[in-house]
């Protein structure tokens, strides 16, 4: 008898527990890739329908003054670590600056601990290698591609929108339909699964549309061409007409996706219990040259319109009120740290946010507070650079920011707006207004002393010959303040040379072999592409040179000769693979190809491969 009464209390304590996890809301983060501010038609915009969104949105607490920053991996690496860009590495879209440092807990981290299933569907953009992966960060179930597009140099030779090849679950896979299609359902299929196991799960949903290259459906783009060609619309040029059918035809597609989404959650009896936010990673792309909802400004820009974006909060069996505008400066670094707060999510160690928890303001019992002050900021593009410089404009300063205080906008410190009385951001008053130039002075560099020492730092590449990765496929993405991130540079053959930073987990000898193309394009060194495609270049010399190493002994050495490894190319090569002992630890990688008429450029592609110990 005692011990079926055991039994019982303790069949009975599981199944508490069991339903105490099962309690904890479900979370959904859909964000997506330059679509702004203006193109919701909630939002007023003249040409696109999206009648979707416009339902979600009168569903949802809504964020009026929410900031992002204004390209797309500083966001998405504020989104996840709810730090900001320059404390967390993840500062640039490419060059070496678009990985979060490997130290960092990320969402995943914090919601996989409480006992979440955690699944990522689309654009990572923080790292295609170990140890900054989607599954390296705490992702158990991901679908996705790692750069800036579906054709970006690291993603698979030749992505198109349709049909392409993703990396699931640490393994490339074809998947069959448009590509924001198969992100979403994707996702439900991981929610669905998700479901039946009883457990909560967080899906983060980040759709390469209405990112470039323009690749909308055909019925999308016809739809959106159509609407173009009544007469109010004839004081647009028919080339801006053609840009948009093709970027808001793929916005269309977002919202039919979305109305999906919102269906399926119905119909899986998730709506409810599922805590849904949608956002947008950046300012519009095109928004200034057709509407842009009374802002100025667009991607990669620091005027309003870059960053500020649409956020919308939904969850029914919350107790969060009605749906209604929620003032106040906010930032996608308060996401994290809210989400974890109405998750009742406890983190093993005590996190300094940069953002903060909103919960309370969501609930009604509090507002965001009047005297706030935000800073956007974020590197630059490495412009025209050909090889690595200290002076790259990937470092970050503290004179590129935007100061946010109130109705004010301290732009590069050089220029202040007043919002209540100049929406466009065309009036600098900075003379005028000496106190509070003085006030967001101040805040903008006691915040800059916070980040200074490691706002810089570039992180490795890359860690190589573990059991986690092992051969690695470095690309051009990642050579340090150089810009090679898209495939048509390749195919075009841009004459840059970059390096590597990189750390060898364990000694021992490696293979190393330097390509033009990846393996899947199947392509020689100096010839085009199989297809005919791609420029030829006359390379006849591979050269490898590893930081620290020197293969020559010190009586061989002659002074000023080039200390690294040398190989002929010849015309069938597609690769050239040098063998060499590495040491552990971190070290760079700078590799070339030579070529007649004093051509040079740097391998795009290296294949890293541990062979064993060292010989």
């Amino acid at each position: 008898m005692k011990n079926k009464i055991q039994i019982s209390f303790l069949i009975g304590t599981l199944t508490i527990l069991k339903l105490s996890v099962i309690a904890r809301p479900n979370v959904l983060v859909i964000m997506t890739d330059d679509q702004g501010y203006p193109e919701i038609s909630a939002h007023g915009n003249p040409v696109l329908q999206t009648p979707n969104l416009d339902r979600l949105h009168g569903q949802s607490l809504r964020l009026t003054d929410y900031h992002v920053a204004p390209m797309c991996t500083p966001t998405r690496g504020q989104l996840l670590t709810g730090l900001d860009a320059a404390r967390n590495g993840a500062v640039n879209v490419s060059s070496g600056r678009a990985l979060i440092r490997a130290e960092v807990p990320i969402m995943a981290n914090y919601f996989g601990d409480a006992g979440y299933s955690t699944g990522v569907f689309g654009k990572w953009h923080l790292g295609a290698n170990y140890p900054y992966r989607p599954q390296d960060r705490g992702f158990q179930e991901s679908v996705w591609y790692p750069s800036s597009s579906i054709p970006s140099v690291p993603a698979f030779w030749g992505n198109d929108y349709f049909d392409d090849v993703y990396m699931h679950n640490g393994k490339e896979k074809q998947f069959k339909g448009y590509c924001a299609d198969v992100f979403f359902n994707e996702a439900k299929r991981f929610m669905s699964e998700s479901a039946k196991k009883n457990q909560p799960f967080l899906c983060y949903l980040a759709t390469n549309t209405p990112h470039g290259p323009f690749w909308p459906k055909e019925e999308d783009r016809k739809l959106i061409s159509d609407v173009l060609s009544q007469s109010r619309f004839d004081h647009l040029d028919d080339g801006l007409k053609k840009r948009l059918a093709l970027y808001l035809g793929m916005i269309r597609n977002i919202d039919w996706n979305m109305g999906k989404l919102m269906k399926f959650l119905e119909d899986e009896n998730l709506a409810k219990d599922t805590i849904l936010i949608f956002k947008t990673d950046n300012g519009s792309l095109l928004g200034p040259q057709y509407f842009n909802a009374g802002m100025r400004g667009k991607k990669t820009e620091i005027w309003e319109g870059g960053h500020r974006v649409p956020c919308f909060i939904r969850w029914p069996g919350g107790g969060l009120g009605e749906p209604r505008d929620i003032g106040g400066l906010t930032q996608v670094q308060d996401i994290l740290p809210t989400l974890l707060d109405l998750c009742r999510i406890k983190p093993k160690k005590t996190i300094a946010f940069d953002g903060i928890s909103l919960a309370t303001v969501l609930r009604g019992k509090k507002q965001v507070s009047e005297d706030r002050v935000l800073i956007i900021n974020y590197s630059r593009m490495p412009g025209f650079s050909n090889y690595p410089s200290p002076h790259s404009q990937t470092q970050i300063r503290a004179d590129q920011a935007a100061v946010l205080w109130k109705r004010w906008r301290l732009l590069e410190d050089r220029e202040l707006y007043d919002l209540a009385s100049d929406p466009m951001q065309e009036k600098n008053v900075i003379e005028e207004y000496p106190k509070v130039v003085a006030k967001m002075r101040k805040h903008l560099y006691k915040w800059w002393e916070g980040v200074k020492d490691f706002a810089n730092q570039a992180q490795n590449a890359a860690i190589i010959g573990t059991q986690f990765e092992n051969p690695t496929k470095l690309s051009a993405t990642e050579w340090l303040d150089v810009f090679v991130d898209q495939q048509g540079q390749i195919r075009r053959g841009v004459l840059k040379n970059g390096y590597w930073l990189i750390d060898v987990a364990r000694a021992g000898e490696y293979e190393i072999e330097l390509r033009r193309w990846p393996k899947e394009a199947d392509g020689t060194i100096s010839g085009p592409l199989p297809d005919g495609s791609g420029t030829a270049l006359p390379i006849t010399q591979a050269m490898l040179y590893v930081s620290g190493h020197n293969h020559l002994k010190i009586s061989e050495k002659k002074a000023y000769q080039f200390e690294g490894l040398t190989k002929r190319v010849n015309p069938k090569d597609k690769g050239v693979t040098f063998t060499m002992n590495l040491k552990k630890g971190p070290t760079a990688l700078h590799t070339w190809f030579k070529g007649k008429n004093e051509l040079m450029l740097s391998a795009y592609y290296v294949y890293m491969n541990r062979k064993g110990d060292a010989k």
